[in-house]
């Protein structure tokens, strides 16, 4: 009954388009890029790396997440446009309708900035519309409100990834985000760096004793010791970035949308 209900509400949304509105969406790409922004909202670094984690998921599990921005959604509702552009792409695999839409735009001095996550068919069971009313809730919209753009839409990518892949399910996912929030967790983190600092001075106030040295000498030896032990993390950034493998983007496959998801704005 329930998708029947989505069927109809999507059969609506087409013909008021067709009537009310006249259809202005962007061209599919070419060549083709999963990631495609087109106003500026993520720099050509921030766009490299999400097209790169993206591709790489597409590549491994045929499951296509792409991320849309646009300037104006002429007029349309955002989850309208967020439907009729992921049919009209082919967002996720003909058949399996696996594909995910992440649609933004963006904020401006006279509109307030939208999202929306349309799911496919294929992806309503593992990503429910519950569950991306969340993401856009705890996973977007607080970065986006404080400018952290890529932030954002990274943690959405990662959390979507995750449940497809079934790293987790929907109800963990739920239950995880009914915590406290993130003040508890900053609170934690600054008593480790606090007992961290106390203890480094304990230790260089007692190698200051035991070896007969002034207190600031100790203090440099024993920074010097830790950096030539952390030296090895210094490449870790340019392992994990994002930025290569994964091949190609080969193009969308001709997945269609049935009116899942959610969406929010700031």
């Amino acid at each position: 009954m329930n998708k029947l209900i989505k069927i109809v509400f999507i059969g609506f949304l087409s013909l008021v388009s067709v009537f009310g509105y006249s259809q202005n969406f962007p061209e599919k790409p070419y060549p083709p890029k999963i990631v495609n922004d087109f106003t500026g909202f993520l720099s050509n670094q921030e766009q490299q790396a999400l097209e790169s984690k993206l591709v790489q998921f597409s590549n491994e599990s045929s499951t296509q997440i792409a991320i849309v921005i646009v300037p104006t959604l002429d007029g349309y509702d955002k989850s309208q446009y967020a439907f009729e552009l992921g049919d009209k792409w082919g967002i996720g695999q003909k058949g399996k309708n696996n594909g995910i839409l992440i649609l933004v735009k963006p904020k401006t001095a006279s509109e307030k900035g939208e999202v929306f996550i349309a799911t496919g068919y294929g992806l309503e069971g593992a990503v429910p519309d519950a569950i991306t009313k969340r993401i856009v809730n705890n996973d977007i919209l607080p970065f986006f409100s404080q400018g952290q753009n890529y932030q954002g839409l990274d943690n959405a990518v990662n959390t979507i990834i995750s449940l497809t892949k079934g790293e987790f399910t929907a109800d963990e996912y739920a239950k995880r985000t009914d915590g406290p929030g993130p003040f508890p967790i900053i609170i934690v983190f600054i008593l480790i760096i606090i007992i961290s600092i106390i203890s480094r001075f304990r230790r260089a106030r007692q190698y200051a004793i035991g070896h007969n040295l002034p207190f600031w000498i100790a203090m440099g030896m024993l920074a010097n010791q830790s950096r030539s032990h952390s030296g090895s993390f210094g490449s870790f950034s340019s392992g994990s970035g994002g930025f290569g493998g994964g091949g190609g983007f080969g193009g969308f496959g001709g997945g269609s949308f049935g009116g899942g998801g959610a969406g929010g704005s700031w």
